[in-house]
């Protein structure tokens, strides 16, 4: 796989969730540009806009749908999931990796246009079913519509639905519900285990006093140190440029193998995004600190 520079990479860790109105609204119009959608692997489809990811997991018994981008997305997920022939009427369940306005805002619509129970954390609860960015309650620039959680889950909770079990990991820090959903798929007679990975950005996050929600800090190191033990064949995420969906999708039937077969992206990519963490950190840090303090530097 080609080694991004560390300029690409410090522009994507910087990109999730951007604090000033103007350049969200930018980002907004960008995340929301259409593509057409594809099968990834397996029974799993990409039926998201070009920025924003949300995927269909189908089944013989019908279909599970992981995110919801932004509100303005939720006709365009509708219009690629009956583009690839599949019912809306069939999705059974609607996932959330967490609740932040680009990955949930299309949650309440797709859950009224679709009937779907809802799953997620406890976490993420609050702020899906009061709209907000927690920590940020009163930035209504980052707000989402309400949607109702209909079942609340814990960390390695199951979804099964035909054959298919997802697994929740709960990898707290980038919200404090994140969950990043794990399944196997088989491909080409070999089964392969997929990692929708939620996020570890740090992004709007305040991570010194007062920090977004209390401990997290420590939640980050400790979704840094849990993922690093996970087996990724397969690694998608809510966002397209965090896996390099464009260019692997170029390349899909070129060959015998599928290009989002990739066991050793993952771990790269969380290297990058720790070395991002702890910069961040730092750097919030030294701008909470008293001018004149003889305080040691944070470690």
């Amino acid at each position: 796989m080609r080694s991004p520079s560390i300029w690409r990479w410090s522009i994507l860790f910087a990109c999730c969730i951007a604090p000033m109105a103007s350049r969200a609204d930018s980002r907004r119009e960008l995340w929301n540009n259409p593509t057409t959608p594809f099968a990834v692997i397996g029974n799993i489809y990409y039926v998201g806009t070009a920025g924003l990811a949300a995927y269909l997991i189908t089944t013989p018994q019908g279909h599970v749908l992981l995110d919801g981008c932004l509100p303005e997305s939720a006709e365009q997920i509708k219009r690629n999931i009956t583009a690839l022939g599949f019912e809306l009427r069939d999705i059974k369940y609607l996932l959330n990796s967490h609740a932040h306005y680009d990955h949930s805002g299309g949650l309440a619509e797709l859950k009224a246009a679709t009937g779907a129970k809802l799953i997620a954390s406890e976490g993420d609860k609050s702020a899906l079913e009061g709209g907000f960015y927690l920590g940020s309650n009163t930035d209504h620039s980052l707000d989402a519509p309400p949607v109702k959680v209909d079942r609340v889950i814990q960390d390695r909770a199951q979804v099964s639905l035909g054959g298919t079990t997802l697994t929740a990991n709960a990898t707290p820090g980038h919200t404090r519900g994140c969950t990043s959903w794990s399944m196997p798929v088989q491909a080409a007679g070999t089964t392969y285990q997929v990692l929708f990975f939620c996020s570890a950005t740090v992004a709007a996050n305040r991570l010194v006093a007062p920090p977004q929600y209390p401990g997290i800090v420590s939640d980050y190191e400790h979704t840094f140190a849990k993922v690093r033990k996970l087996k990724v064949d397969v690694f998608l995420a809510p966002h397209p440029e965090f896996f390099h969906m464009r260019e692997k999708r170029e390349r899909l039937g070129q060959s015998e193998l599928n290009p989002f077969v990739d066991p050793g992206e993952f771990r790269l990519f969380i290297d990058r995004a720790e070395e991002s963490f702890r910069k961040d950190l730092a750097q919030q840090r030294a701008a909470a600190k008293p001018t004149g303090s003889s305080s040691p530097p944070p470690r």
